[in-house]
């Protein structure tokens, strides 16, 4: 099922449900924040109040896991082949995976432009739809936790909003450096700006942390 469709089928879900009618509240782990982040930009409705990323592909991914492009001439290859195969209707219609691809060589191609599921969430396609900051605008919210040692999303600066810079698999933007945030694409500056974000840190691989460190961010993010 493609990364669309399942936040679609995961909408018509949450709506299907008398007690989630008045909001609620959600933490994801790792891809499934691709579909919290789908649902919270093409719905919203009933509204997520505050969410939990953790160790999330909210940026997409730029390499191949277990493979980081910026270290690896084999792996930056392994990444290359991943871009040239992602951004046509048949690859974009058959893996959620394929769906967060983000290669920053690609992001000026008529085909990322055309085809990307994330590129149209990230208002970088060949149209801008002003709803999903409008959506964006509507969880109170959102807290990313990073995994320093994470050996899966590459890069991991992208669990925090950052990215490669594009035309790069070395460079490495943080979030404030992009300009998904610079020209506020999709309202994540405006949420910054009105203090919704905060930002967390594990310190081993991907989806290593504890149960205090879980229910320690639910209570000072969520209960609190």
């Amino acid at each position: 099922m493609t990364m669309d469709k399942s936040v679609d089928v995961f909408a018509e879900n949450i709506r299907a449900d008398p007690k989630l009618a008045g909001g609620f509240n959600a933490v994801g782990f790792s891809q499934g924040n691709s579909l919290i982040r789908g649902y919270i930009q093409k719905y919203n409705d009933p509204p997520v109040n505050a969410v939990i990323h953790v160790h999330g592909t909210i940026s997409g991914v730029s390499g191949f896991p277990q493979c980081n492009p910026a270290k690896s001439i084999i792996c930056r290859a392994v990444a290359d082949a991943c871009g040239d195969a992602a951004y046509n209707p048949l690859s974009q219609g058959l893996l959620f995976q394929v769906d967060y691809f983000r290669d920053p060589s690609k992001i000026s191609s008529g085909g990322y432009k055309k085809f990307s599921q994330l590129g149209e969430w990230n208002n970088e396609g060949e149209t801008t739809n002003p709803t999903y900051a409008t959506n964006f605008g509507k969880t109170n919210t959102f807290v990313m936790v990073k995994a320093l040692g994470d050996t899966m999303v590459f890069p991991n600066e992208g669990e925090w909003w950052g990215h490669f810079k594009d035309g790069s698999k070395k460079e490495v933007l943080t979030m404030n450096q992009t300009a998904w945030y610079a020209n506020d694409m999709f309202g994540l500056r405006t949420a910054d700006e009105a203090g919704k974000l905060h930002f967390e840190t594990t310190a081993g691989n991907h989806l290593q942390f504890t149960e205090e460190q879980l229910f320690g961010w639910v209570d000072k993010y969520i209960v609190a």
